[in-house]
């Protein structure tokens, strides 16, 4: 317990960033935390943090043991909650990490989670890079694609987001629709991506289809693609519950089946029966029963 002590003080001291912080959070002095620090550093023979005058910033060896122990204390916490008989309260951060594209959707149900729950506070993390959750760095993660395959998640189908092919009416005005498919490959200009990474099955399909010459804007960013898609640049693809909240898209190849993108909610085996992350699910699948015809 001891050990545990120290831990539990640098991981408040990373993620507060000051030993003063941690010292209030904890409710102890401020020589107990650097006391604590110092000997955690002895034991793992290695240094946690880098001092500085306006704090303390963990290294990577103490962001390492920062994700550990957070996942650590969300377990102490939810079986002090059983224990006490307070379990089925909702508190705590939920941290959830998503594809980019999904921000407009997950945002409302994320604010009306928290609204149902006062007692939580949200992270949401939107972004390509995989967090790993189990080290703790995100409670839920919503991923797309084949389902994810490591051993210690719990994987659930969330939602199919269907994608189509859209121009702005600009860019409509300027070329003029195609008569047919070999037309719209031939004679227009589109939008792909600039990553070397597996794409999604949408962007497989316009690497194997159109010449590469006819894609004329390339971006690493899909978000990045659709703001050139409404600028005019030239055709791509965009969600279809996104692209019906912009008047000016055209619709220029409706959706097929080979162009959706299965998403997945996934948790760690070892948070994801605790209150807060089973309502966390369960918001996320209420509202993902709204967006089946998206």
């Amino acid at each position: 317990m001891e050990t545990w002590d120290e831990i539990r003080t640098a991981y408040h001291a990373a993620r507060l960033g000051t030993v003063s912080g941690a010292a209030d959070v904890l409710g102890v002095h401020h020589a107990t935390v650097i006391r604590h620090i110092d000997a955690l550093e002895k034991r793992l023979g290695t240094k946690l943090f880098q001092r500085h005058p306006r704090g303390y910033t963990a290294t990577e060896a103490g962001l390492d043991l920062m994700r550990v122990a957070q996942a650590t204390e969300d377990q102490f916490a939810q079986l002090s909650g059983r224990i006490r008989g307070g379990g089925s309260e909702v508190r705590g951060e939920v941290i959830v990490t998503s594809v980019p594209e999904l921000r407009s959707l997950l945002t409302p149900t994320l604010v009306q989670f928290r609204d149902r729950h006062p007692g939580i506070a949200i992270r949401f993390l939107a972004g390509d890079r995989l967090f790993r959750l189990e080290y703790g760095e995100a409670h839920v993660a919503i991923r797309a694609g084949n389902p994810p395959e490591q051993p210690d998640n719990v994987i659930q189908p969330l939602v199919t987001l269907r994608h189509a092919l859209y121009a702005s009416s600009a860019y409509v005005a300027r070329q003029g629709l195609p008569a047919d498919e070999a037309a719209l490959v031939a004679d227009h200009d589109f939008i792909g991506d600039d990553a070397d990474a597996l794409r999604p099955p949408f962007l497989r399909w316009l690497r194997d289809t159109v010449p590469p010459e006819r894609v004329t804007y390339r971006s690493s960013d899909i978000l990045a693609m659709h703001e050139a898609v409404l600028a005019g640049a030239g055709i791509g693809f965009m969600p279809v519950y996104l692209a019906a909240q912009k008047p000016d898209l055209v619709q220029i190849l409706p959706p097929r089946p080979g162009w959706s993108a299965q998403l997945w909610l996934v948790t760690h085996v070892d948070l994801h029966r605790t209150t807060k992350v089973q309502a966390c699910l369960a918001a996320l699948k209420e509202a993902a029963r709204s967006w089946e015809n998206i």
